[in-house]
């Protein structure tokens, strides 16, 4: 049976967003107190090529702050893509913790498709 699914990222996971930061090539996430315009925010800090100022993911509430002033100070693709990965990579981390097979294929228009499966 096949199932689809939808899924609204909430950032709460710290492996998962390591994961993510590899899988994209950025730097791993630093906590600490960070600049965001004109507000600090504490949480895991992570820099997206060409963003003025960090994202900023809170793990205990699941926020992601950010100012990319309607992009003007960073693409809002490169958040997007930070966020598609962490998803994959939570699935995936919970997916082995199940011990369910997973494979992902990436689609011409650049979503990722996960087939989880049960071991029978």
């Amino acid at each position: 049976m096949s199932h689809i699914v939808q899924i609204k990222t909430e950032c709460r996971d710290l492996e998962a967003l390591k994961g993510a930061c590899r899988r994209l090539k950025l730097a791993e996430p630093v906590h600490g107190k960070y600049s965001v315009f004109s507000v600090s925010r504490e949480g895991y800090g992570v820099r997206l090529p060409n963003w003025n100022y960090p994202v900023v993911v809170n793990i205990e509430t699941g926020a992601v702050d950010f100012d990319n002033y309607n992009g003007s100070w960073g693409k809002q693709e490169e958040l997007d893509k930070l966020l598609q990965a962490y998803a994959v990579e939570k699935a995936v981390l919970e997916a082995q913790r199940n011990g369910y097979s997973l494979y992902e294929t990436v689609l011409p228009d650049g979503s990722i498709e996960l087939n989880i499966t049960m071991e029978a």
